[in-house]
């Protein structure tokens, strides 16, 4: 720039001097049309000119110098642009990149949270799959191995288990598996000297559970039965062994407030329950022998119950019912001089309904030898009990009331000897009987339980498994209901899974019960004066010859029971359990059972009270349906 300077402070001191010079010099730059001969230039023209021809050069110079310097600056100001689209384009290349980055994140995320509902989805796939193979693996198998059947609205359950039984007896009672412990026979009786040994199925059982839920109420109905009839001996004295003998038949409402009706034939309420008052939760000792324990308080019988319960069972639950259920007198001994106007029941007739065996005589007409008598009942057994339940104890109580009534022409005359005389006019009488019962069942934890059961009363005989006397006959002819009391205790271990031991100890009692006549003589149930002298003879020959044994004393052995008691111990093993194949069981029970007479009048030979026993062994196999 100091060069360019320099030539410009030179052009414009050249200009000044020009413009100081003639005008002739100036005209004299314009070209003539016929040029003179050249003039010699001076020196100072010559300066002059070489001074233009300089700055023309160096006008051309700065001229080509602003062209560049312009040129230059185009360039900075392109470099600039340039500069400022490189920055723009980076900062918009950032952008992008920022923006990619950003996408990328975000695409990212979308690959985890896809890659996440992926996953998901495989596991929510698995998890349906196992529903689909579960719930398909459930209906095939409820369709294949259904739990009930269904009919409408009503689900069916059946009930059954497939038994072989057996038992071996040191002295022969002529009974099957069930033991009639009342009639175990003393040495005088035949039988008494030989074992008997029989197998049986007739204790296989059939029935079914229906059920019916009506929303606010539920209808329960349930049967079971059995092959235990005798069909000539079938009665109703305590099981109702008519054949096919029906066990349990009845049906029930229940609410959801805990009231029910039930009504059939069914366990008597006066059976120990497991829990509350319901039927089907009666508790029975785990024997083979279908008649029991000695002790042990049942029947089945029709009848009618009315039950609620109140509260819970983790709580504490309390449960009342009353039943009225069908009467009977049972085992009615009358010991001595007695009177014989009288009578309280009939026996059954041809073309009735109950047994008439034995009582068909010449041509069709009724007999008076019936094998079974039914009782002229006036009232039903009315019975009520109340029951407390929580998880690890059951506790019950209850009452029974019952009705003895006979018809008799009264008795005019009571001689010591002779006949007796009577009233030409029927009298009927009825006597009050009944009771008081109870159970009590502990549960040690899973490995034990201990129950207790007993009843007291009058005329309660027919309640224990012995079917000792209800009642006797007083000397004016009407009923005297004989004191009973007979009790259970039950002691049942689970020492393993599959196995089960128990041990049991019962006693029926039935207290001496005699009336003195107006003559002297003693009646009733058990006097002092009856003979026992030969219950312990041997058998008499009769020089009759056959086949039939018996169980009665060949002599004289007229002393009713006293008491009778069993102790038995026993296991069942399970050899096989499953809840869609059912359950293989097998068990072994031993009893030692002693019966007791009433002291009478003995010998040399018969102690005072003559008893008789009983050793027993039971086998069996059971297959329960599950």
């Amino acid at each position: 720039m100091s060069v360019l300077a320099a030539v410009m402070i030179g052009a414009m001191s050249i200009s000044m001097q020009g413009q100081t010079a003639s005008p002739a010099a100036t005209k004299d730059k314009k070209p003539a049309k016929h040029e003179p001969a050249k003039k010699k230039e001076t020196e100072t023209e010559k300066q002059l000119r070489e001074m233009q021809e300089q700055m023309k050069a160096q006008q051309v110079e700065i001229d080509a110098l602003k062209s560049q310097l312009a040129g230059k600056d185009q360039q900075v100001t392109a470099a600039q642009q340039s500069a400022t689209a490189a920055q723009a384009q980076a900062a918009d290349a950032s952008a992008a990149a920022a923006s990619a980055n950003t996408a990328a994140q975000q695409s990212s995320s979308k690959v985890d949270a896809l890659s996440s509902t992926v996953a998901d989805l495989k596991s929510t796939d698995a998890g349906l799959t196992e529903t689909v193979v579960t719930t398909q693996q459930k209906l095939n198998e409820a369709i294949e191995s259904p739990a009930a059947l269904h009919y409408k609205g009503i689900t069916i359950t059946p009930v059954a288990f497939f038994a072989a039984e057996g038992v071996w007896r040191q002295h022969s009672v002529n009974s099957d598996i069930n033991t009639p412990f009342n009639s175990i026979p003393f040495p005088s009786a035949n039988e008494g000297h030989v074992s008997e040994l029989n197998f049986s199925g007739r204790q296989s059982r059939l029935g079914g559970l229906f059920e019916g839920n009506a929303g606010s109420f539920k209808l329960t109905g349930y049967a079971e039965m059995d092959f235990l009839g005798t069909g000539t001996s079938s009665n109703n004295n305590q099981s109702n062994s008519y054949v096919l003998r029906q066990r349990q038949i009845w049906g029930k409402a229940e609410t959801t407030g805990g009231f029910a009706v039930t009504g059939g034939q069914m366990w008597s309420l006066v059976t120990e329950n497991r829990r509350s008052v319901d039927a089907r939760t009666e508790i029975q000792p785990q024997t083979i022998d279908p008649q029991y324990l000695v002790g042990y308080t049942w029947t089945r019988q029709p009848g009618f119950r009315v039950q609620q319960k109140f509260g819970e069972l983790k709580t504490g639950m309390f449960s009342m019912a009353a039943s009225v259920e069908q009467a009977q007198i049972t085992s009615f001994t009358a010991n001595g001089t007695n009177p014989t106007e009288y009578f309280f029941a009939g026996i059954g007739q041809n073309g009735g309904l109950y047994n008439a065996a034995g009582n068909i005589g010449n041509g069709n007409t009724a007999g008076s030898g019936g094998i079974t008598t039914y009782a002229n009942n006036v009232a039903p057994d009315l019975i009520i009990k109340a029951a407390f339940d929580v998880p690890m104890f059951h506790v019950e109580v209850g009452g029974i009331g019952r009705w003895l009534r006979d018809y008799y022409y009264p008795v005019l005359t009571n001689p010591a000897v002779g006949t007796y005389t009577y009233a030409s006019n029927y009298v009927s009488h009825t006597s009050a009987a009944g009771g008081v019962f109870g159970a009590a069942r502990v549960y040690v934890q899973k490995f034990a339980e201990i129950g207790v059961q007993a009843m007291a009363g009058t005329g309660v005989g027919r309640y224990g498994s012995s079917q000792l006397a209800d009642a006797t006959l007083r000397p004016d002819e009407t009923l005297e209901p004989v004191r009973n009391y007979h009790g259970l205790l039950s002691i049942e271990t689970h020492p393993a899974p599959k196995l089960d031991v128990y041990f049991y100890y019962g006693g029926e009692y039935a207290q001496r019960t005699v009336y003195t006549t107006a003559a002297g003589n003693l009646i009733g149930y058990g006097p002092n004066n009856l003979s026992d002298a030969g219950c312990y003879n041997l058998p008499t020959f009769a020089g009759t010859g056959g086949t039939a044994g018996s169980i009665s004393a060949t002599g004289a052995c007229g002393s009713p029971t006293r008491y009778i008691q069993e102790a038995m111990g026993g296991l069942t093993y399970r050899v096989y359990s499953n809840p869609k194949f059912g359950r293989l069981q097998y068990q072994l029970t031993y009893s030692y059972i002693q019966r007791n007479l009433w002291s009478g009048v003995g010998s040399g030979t018969t102690p005072t009270g003559p008893r008789a026993t009983e050793p027993m062994i039971h086998v069996g196999m059971r297959y329960y349906i599950p």
